[in-house]
């Protein structure tokens, strides 16, 4: 059975948070990840995509790059800037 994207976006963003500030995650190893925990049939390439684009635009996560693109949780307000 098919998981639906806003699914697929909670348990992205979950892992993401669970990878705060120990590991940045990229969208393959996200679609990796949830290909492997539901399998081809469930879930799809595009599935995935969507539910990253979806996490994007809602502002629950970010685009960072570091030397290549990562997907992680927005800076919190106050919080120092890299600079």
């Amino acid at each position: 059975m098919p998981i639906t994207t806003e699914a697929l976006a909670d348990e992205m963003y979950a892992l993401i948070s669970e990878y705060a500030g120990k590991r940045n995650l990229k969208a393959g190893d996200l679609t990796k990840e949830m290909i492997a925990r539901h399998g081809e049939g469930a879930c799809s390439k595009e599935d995935c995509k969507l539910a990253i684009r979806s996490l994007i635009d809602s502002g629950r996560c970010v685009y960072s790059y570091l030397g290549g693109s990562y997907i992680q949780l927005p800076p919190k307000e106050g919080a120092p800037s890299g600079d």
